[in-house]
């Protein structure tokens, strides 16, 4: 009877030892997913914040011009209105 228990319970430790070595074996392979996903979306996400930030800032910079532009184009009509009311 002690034959066959020692068989049962090395039997059943050598298929949990093989499952749990499998177990870990797909753990280590997700983590290799993980962090690899990790370092391309990593990547490419920095690469869209500075694609976007540098946008943001040629923005601004367009803005300016064009408010610089509408105020150009405020005080020459002011000047015209000026001019043209010198000539009734």
């Amino acid at each position: 009877m002690e034959d066959k228990t020692f068989e049962l319970l090395t039997k059943i430790y050598s298929e949990f030892t093989s499952r749990f070595d499998k177990i870990e074996t797909d753990m280590q392979g997700l983590r290799n997913d993980m962090l690899r996903i990790e370092q391309e979306h990593g990547s490419k996400l920095e690469a869209l914040f500075d694609g976007y930030k540098r946008t943001y800032e040629k923005l601004d910079v367009i803005e300016q011009k064009l408010d610089n532009l509408a105020e150009k184009v405020d005080r020459n009509d002011i000047k015209i209105q000026v001019m043209e009311g010198g000539r009734k």
